[in-house]
């Protein structure tokens, strides 16, 4: 029973090294699976709008499992490897990741809360391996860091309100009747134009709107900070630990300390 026991134990932490290898290890493999999820998740995303526009059928609802079964898999391996599994479990993207979890498994209730795995995307650009890892394959990722992270936040925001207004109006407001009118609403209203054309009745529409106005707008004025400040280059100072600096600079602003920023062979 005792040598049983200690080959099973052996056996589960095999499988979270391997585990742990895969989303944590700066090693080609995890660099390809972690690259592979980040592209997974775009495609979900694709999949859940474009399946607005046509009538649900078997076709549909069997690719509703195997993403479901698949996103399960993925949130079971990465709960398994956790440190600090209350604390991941207790986390918001946690949340949506179970409801896209259990909308994807119950395809007679349909996508319900599937717009939920944009947010694990923007979780997934912020993921510090990740980040390192772009950071170092591409120059252009280097150079515009900010303003691409504030595109994704700004991008996602939009995708998950128009999700919420699809799926809270589609049934009950002849005003909404697929994704791209949800869309055109929630652009209008983000960006305080208000055609009227489109309106969300009730109070929960009304809530609705006043969280994409104040939201949406803080999103969209930190995207405009992030293209009108000027380019900075990460580089951590050796002596007082400042991050970004001037592309071109020589002496680091905050202590004077000499830096030696390696160039990427760009002007």
């Amino acid at each position: 029973m005792a040598k049983k026991d200690t080959e099973a134990n052996g056996r589960l932490a095999a499988l979270k090294a391997f585990l742990r290898g895969l989303y944590e290890a700066d090693t080609p493999a995890g660099y390809r699976f972690r690259y592979f999820l980040l592209a997974f998740d775009i495609g979900t995303l694709f999949f859940i709008v474009g399946t607005t526009f046509i009538n649900r059928n078997d076709i549909v609802e069997f690719f509703d499992v195997v993403i479901g079964v698949f996103i399960l898999a993925d949130f079971a391996s990465r709960i398994f490897i956790s440190r600090h599994r209350l604390r991941d479990l207790a986390h918001f993207s946690t949340l949506a990741d179970i409801a896209a979890i259990g909308s994807f498994l119950a395809p007679v209730v349909g996508e319900s809360f599937g717009f939920l795995r944009a947010l694990r995307t923007i979780r997934m650009l912020r993921t510090y391996h990740l980040l390192r890892q772009l950071r170092a394959d591409s120059v252009y990722f280097r150079r515009h860091e900010e303003i691409i992270l504030a595109v994704s936040n700004l991008a996602v925001f939009i995708f998950v309100m128009t999700g919420v207004i699809y799926e809270t109006q589609h049934y009950g407001n002849p005003q909404i009747v697929n994704y791209a009118d949800a869309l055109y609403f929630t652009v209008t209203a983000l960006t305080t134009t208000g055609f009227g054309d489109i309106t969300l009745p009730g109070t929960l529409g009304r809530m609705i709107t006043v969280v994409i106005m104040i939201f949406g707008v803080t999103l969209f004025f930190n995207l405009a900070r992030a293209l009108i400040s000027p380019l900075k280059v990460r580089f951590s100072c050796p002596d007082c630990g400042l991050q970004r600096h001037d592309i071109d600079a020589v002496h680091c602003k905050a202590c004077g300390k000499l830096l030696n920023i390696p160039d990427d062979g760009q002007s």
